[in-house]
């Protein structure tokens, strides 16, 4: 599946389907569900047909996330990445 035909919704997010605890981040690459949750792209993830707010928001002064989030359940991962950069860890940017 190419990153660029993933379906868009109104807010132009990447909605990635996870398959087997793994997202096709970029055409050449999955990533597991646990990189995603430490990715500055993840915005939240779909469990049970509702989307959930991502861990790696927890340092966003806007969000403040402190939730845990089940990744077995995830169904799908709500994605900033547009310009195809793929997986960017947070602890880069707080380190």
């Amino acid at each position: 599946m190419k990153w660029d035909l993933l379906e868009m919704d109104d807010e132009d997010y990447r909605i990635i389907p996870a398959i087997k605890g793994r997202v096709q981040c970029l055409v050449e690459k999955k990533e597991p569900l646990e990189h995603c949750g430490l990715c500055i792209h993840c915005r939240e993830f779909r469990i049970k047909g509702t989307f959930v707010k991502s861990p790696s928001l927890a340092y966003c002064t806007k969000c403040r996330v402190t939730d845990k989030v089940d990744l077995t359940q995830a169904e799908a991962v709500k994605c900033a990445d547009r310009q195809g950069e793929g997986f960017h860890s947070i602890t880069n940017l707080i380190s």
